[in-house]
């Protein structure tokens, strides 16, 4: 039986945004242990380890509240009135705005969007220092619908490639996407840093860093330096070894090795890295340390020490574990070299992010890249290092049970702190949204409920151990609307499963997309048949399918079933799946032939083929009102497997598969280019969008 929670702690936990309690469904509460509630209190720096320090925390925060005249960080939208917490003020209150442009002002009216500093003076002599967010009141609609592709970009592989997809593949595939099929964005997975050491965790959604994207996407032959390099047998034969690599993927079935891509591309940067900068290049690089400042340092400097202690912080000497400590200051000069090869990694990587951009909107899409972030950082990597004062130690996010995961879950990510983040006015989430915009035409948030609130698993404990802690949800959202209108960027939002009451209402009203999933579409609150498409969401991301579920072949045939049942991942007898399976397809096919978008095409498929089928979900999602309609690349060439399969880690081999034909033959980008089922399909999309 479970221990109940006493009135001091309940009141305590609310005081410090921890829930004692969820929802998993409108009928049911479910209770969150003594445990779970103290170890997340003591992860915010809160004892309530026995009842008298209960009694006495609660008494502080109550004291500390009641003193308090602002809150750390408050937020005005643009278009309304001043924040509850300055209308609050004492009469006679004075307030002095430093704006972040440097402007002092006594007053709110008219200032412009950034994030500036309030002073509060009190009547009875008391002060109070907050940051000020002001945010436009929404992001802007997309102008008209628009189609794109969805790739994992390692899973792009082109003639020219390493052994997995790079930024040139990324330009190459927006430029042909824009120019010859009329696109208007291309989606990729998170492009960030990974965690180095072999065998590197392949999960993109598990990065070392989020600041900084990761080099092992660059096109070695793409850096000006690469002309110049003195060794070039040197660098003729790193490239040697490079097409092997890249045919044992392409032709022998081997999977795709981001260790074996990184040994090579590794040693070949260090022979550019050794060619001096030409006074324009040098500039420009000098540029880009001094925008990233401390960040970038304390990146390359992370980089610099794993190379030496390996690729847990955790494990490191003791004084190399604190970034700011004399130990980490000395080492940092004892292996400057080696910190700036990794500072100038990180440069060159951003130049052709932000060159696959500008193809793009060169070929005339209105969007471009849409680049995807991660929900958080691996424990031992860089941030994780270099934010320690803003991350729950301790602590891990994952999600609680629920009817399709009765374990829960816990994703090894540590949490970032909301009352660090109040404290800061939010810079390490200001910065990281401010390095991706720069780079992407828009941005998909992962799990964008965790604006709002995340599940804290504690270190040892399983899933089911957890609680929510809840975000400023106002002062995330306005900061990421005021970052995204700065750089004229949409946002789209994963909102996709279990999702808090009023959260995608709140999203919407801020103009971030959400993300709709044509299988999981349907009349929940009735008949729980397919949803038609005019009762879908407009304000949405519409798919077929996404990297964590199975092809849209594999689902008309049934596939995913046999594959699972063949890893023993079925929690069922395999007919009872493949007969569910089947009467979800078949819901779906019938609802496709009652609206008649089961027809052939210029590209010769048959009303009744799996490609017509497949054309018919498509010619599905373009009925719906969704501004945006997102094909899965895979999709588009009758690829069978998923990129990933949750709950597996070494049955299956997640995040290293090339696109395949319906045979399992990997496929190339150039022969992407030229297949007549990608054609076809995509004519459905020019023809009827």
């Amino acid at each position: 039986m479970t221990e109940p929670l006493g009135e001091d702690l309940t009141r305590l936990a609310a005081l410090h945004g921890v829930a004692v309690s969820f929802r998993p469904s409108p009928d049911r509460t479910v209770t969150a242990s003594v445990a779970a509630v103290t170890r997340a209190l003591a992860a915010l720096g809160v004892d309530a380890g026995t009842p008298e320090a209960t009694r006495a925390a609660l008494a502080a925060r109550e004291r500390e509240l009641a003193g308090r005249l602002l809150p750390p960080t408050v937020v005005r939208w643009s278009d309304g009135d001043g924040p509850d917490a300055l209308a609050d003020l004492p009469e006679g209150t004075r307030l002095l705005i430093e704006t972040e442009q440097g402007e002092t002002r006594a007053s709110l009216a008219q200032l412009p969007p950034g994030v500036h500093t309030v002073t509060a003076t009190a009547p009875d002599g008391r002060t109070a220092r907050a940051h000020l967010v002001v945010a436009p009141p929404r992001l802007p609609t997309p102008a008209g619908r628009s189609y794109g592709l969805l790739v994992q970009l390692y899973s792009l592989l082109s003639g020219r490639s390493w052994g997995m997809g790079d930024l040139g593949d990324l330009a190459e595939l927006a430029g042909w996407a824009g120019r010859a099929l009329g696109a208007g964005f291309v989606q990729v997975n998170p492009l960030h840093a990974a965690v180095p050491g072999a065998p590197t965790d392949p999960s993109p959604y598990r990065p070392s860093s989020r600041r900084f994207p990761d080099p092992v996407h660059l096109r070695i032959e793409d850096v000006p330096e690469f002309a110049y390099v003195t060794d070039p047998e040197r660098l003729r034969e790193l490239r040697e070894r490079a097409a092997r690599l890249r045919e044992t993927v392409l032709g022998e079935g081997a999977l795709i090795d981001r260790d074996a891509v990184w040994e090579l591309k590794r040693e070949a940067l260090e022979l550019i890295a050794a060619v001096p900068l030409g006074p324009g290049r040098r500039a420009a690089y000098c540029d880009f340390l001094a925008r990233e400042g401390q960040s970038l340092e304390d990146h390359a400097t992370w980089c610099a020490l794993a190379e030496v202690h390996g690729s847990d912080w955790h494990r490191w000497p003791q004084g190399l574990r604190d970034p700011r400590s004399a130990d980490t200051a000395r080492a940092r000069l004892e292996l400057m070299d080696r910190v700036d090869l990794h500072s100038r990694l990180a440069w060159l990587t951003d130049t052709q992010l932000t060159a696959a951009q500008r193809t793009a909107r060169e070929a005339g899409m209105p969007l471009g890249i849409v680049h995807d972030l991660a929900v958080g950082v691996h424990p031992g990597g860089a941030d994780a290092w270099a934010q320690q004062d803003h991350l729950a130690a301790g602590m891990s996010v994952g999600a609680p049970p629920d009817a399709f995961n009765a374990r829960g879950q816990d994703w090894g990510l540590p949490p970032w702190r909301p009352d660090r983040l109040a404290e800061s006015g939010y810079a390490p989430y200001r910065r990281l949204l401010r390095a991706l915009f720069r780079y992407a035409g828009a941005l998909r948030i992962d799990h964008v409920m965790g604006l709002f609130r995340l599940w804290w698993v504690p270190q040892g404990e399983p899933p089911t151990e957890g609680t929510y802690v809840r975000y400023d949800a106002e002062a995330m959202l306005a900061l990421l609307v005021l970052e995204a209108s700065r750089a004229g960027a949409v946002v789209i939002g994963e909102d996709l499963g279990t999702v808090e009451p009023g959260v995608r209402e709140a999203l919407r009203e801020r103009g971030v997309l959400g993300t709709s999933v044509l299988w999981f579409e349907r009349d929940w609150d009735g008949d729980g048949r397919p949803l038609a498409p005019d009762a879908w969401r407009a304000d949405c991301l519409a798919t077929a399918t996404t990297h964590d579920l199975p092809s849209t072949a594999a689902r008309l045939t049934g596939e995913h079933v046999e594959l699972r049942d063949r890893l023993e991942l079925l929690n069922r007898p395999v007919e009872e799946e493949r007969a569910e399976a089947a009467a979800d397809t078949g819901e779906w096919l019938d609802l496709l032939s009652r609206l008649d978008l089961l027809q052939g095409t210029g590209g010769g498929a048959d009303t009744s083929s799996e490609e017509a089928e497949i054309q018919a979900v498509h010619r599905f999602l373009l009925r719906t009102p969704a501004r945006m309609i997102g094909v899965w690349l895979p999709d588009a060439v009758g690829d069978r497997r998923p990129q990933n399969l949750p709950g597996t880690w070494d049955q299956y081999p997640n995040w290293r598969l090339p696109i395949a034909d319906a045979e399992g033959r990997p496929v190339t980008l150039e022969e992407l280019a030229a297949s007549p089922r990608l054609h076809a399909l995509m004519e459905v999309l020019r023809e009827e969008g």
